[in-house]
């Protein structure tokens, strides 16, 4: 055995046995290989004491842009479609490879703080990223989103994106063992056109890949596609194929009861952003709904320029907040629900059920460790309680992905902050913002 996280209170995530106490997890060769509240007979290499701690599964970023963490605070206070076109898109231009790449890690060490072990993104540039995370060890699901509303200007074929679907496809997905894996994506209905999203449907199919895209994120979007097509964003979207494999719709703030309906039928899985979704003053998705109509619903930050962090506990937080509050209804979203969306629905989302998302003997060791020695996380009556409404990502001490320790205590150790920090101010920022 190679670790064993000993005397912790375990969240499995189980149905039958969620919570254990006084408990003990091995890991061996990257996997969970055993899980109880009686000490393993096999040694192991390293003994993690773990009294005062929760020992759970690995957080689940859905949806998010590494790219754009350096974008942090530099576009606020202003609608989506403002903040994407005269603010965000015009930026983004200007990124580079190792611009990305720089955003990339600077979202990716965030994320191991605050007890992420796996991301899905949105990006250009995605081989580089996927190199940062590969370096990295966390888990990644990445793509780029097609994105053209000139249809004399597109070939699917010498398109920049599908270039770098092809170079992820033939250096990246799958890498690791599944640990990096490519995902078709399309930005949006508003971005694209017809051609765009059968082609992206056929690529996904084709290659056996998931698929990404933003859904009726604005009120606006959403009744400019219906004057447009005549039918909803995802109604359309499916019309040509988009949700042929397991798709992942980040936002569906304003889909309709039949669009819930339709996605459930086609087992997507609905990417929920409530920080951002508020920031920009979209709106709130209808959570407690999709869940009724068997919907999987993950959660997500979005990016740091509409979110200005990372910190999925705040999603689980404000995604109940939220529901409870605008339905009036308090018993509408269990804490528990927001746990398992940053967990096991998070995990599906990525097609990674059966691999992460719970402490489960067999499964990647995907690990975090909260100290709870802290007066905001005394007492601990409910422990699906306590991560929604009191505890905070900088709780968290280890973060463990694949049996890989990445970050404890203040230190990463697959990822040089001082260095990353040199060159995010002395070449990202000026690049970027021209300074």
């Amino acid at each position: 055995m190679d670790t064993l996280f000993s005397g912790a209170c375990v969240l499995t995530m189980e149905p039958g046995s969620p919570v254990l106490r006084n408990a003990f997890v091995g890991v061996t060769d990257g996997k969970i290989s055993c899980v109880g509240t009686q000490p393993p007979a096999q040694a192991a290499k390293t003994v993690i004491p773990c009294e005062g701690k929760l020992l759970m599964p690995g957080l689940v970023n859905a949806h998010t842009h590494t790219a754009m963490t350096i974008l942090r605070g530099y576009a606020d206070d202003d609608t989506l479609q403002d903040w994407l076109f005269k603010k965000v898109f015009p930026v983004e231009a200007r990124f580079t490879p190792r611009t990305a790449r720089a955003g990339a890690l600077l979202a990716i060490a965030e994320m191991l703080r605050f007890g992420v072990t796996s991301l899905t993104c949105m990006d250009p540039f995605i081989p580089d990223i996927a190199q940062a995370c590969l370096e990295s060890g966390i888990n990644a699901n990445i793509g780029n989103g097609y994105l053209c509303t000139d249809p004399e200007k597109y070939d699917f074929a010498s398109d920049g994106v599908t270039r770098q679907n092809m170079e992820m496809l033939q250096r990246f997905h799958m890498a690791d063992n599944g640990r990096i894996r490519l995902d078709a994506s399309v930005h949006a209905e508003y971005t694209s056109f017809g051609r765009v999203w059968s082609d992206a449907a056929r690529f996904a199919l084709d290659n056996g890949l998931n698929m990404h895209v933003h859904l009726s994120e604005t009120e606006r979007e959403h009744k400019e596609c219906i004057e447009r097509w005549g039918k909803t964003p995802a109604a359309i979207l499916d019309a040509h194929g988009l949700f042929g494999t397991r798709t992942t719709a980040a936002h569906a703030v304003w889909v309709s009861d039949e669009d819930m309906e339709l996605l459930a039928r086609r087992g997507a899985a609905v990417a929920h952003n409530p920080a951002s979704n508020m920031k920009l003053g979209s709106g709130a998705a209808r959570i407690a709904d999709m869940r009724a109509k068997g919907l999987h619903v993950a959660l997500g930050t979005d990016s740091a320029c509409s979110s200005n962090d990372l910190d999925l506990f705040w999603a689980m937080r404000l995604c109940l907040l939220l529901q409870k509050g605008l339905s009036r209804n308090p018993a509408c979203a269990p804490a528990e629900q927001a746990v398992r969306s940053a967990t096991l629905d998070g995990a599906w989302a990525q097609g990674r059920d059966g691999e992460c998302g719970m402490v489960r003997q067999g499964m990647w060791a995907d690990l975090i460790l909260l100290d709870l020695d802290a007066p905001h996380l005394t007492p601990v009556h409910d422990v699906y309680s306590l991560l929604c409404y009191s505890a905070r990502g900088s709780d968290v001490c280890l973060t463990m992905v694949r049996g890989k320790t990445l970050y404890r205590s203040g230190e990463w150790l697959t990822i040089d902050w001082e260095r990353l920090k040199a060159e995010l101010n002395g070449f990202v920022m000026p690049h970027v913002f021209g300074a």
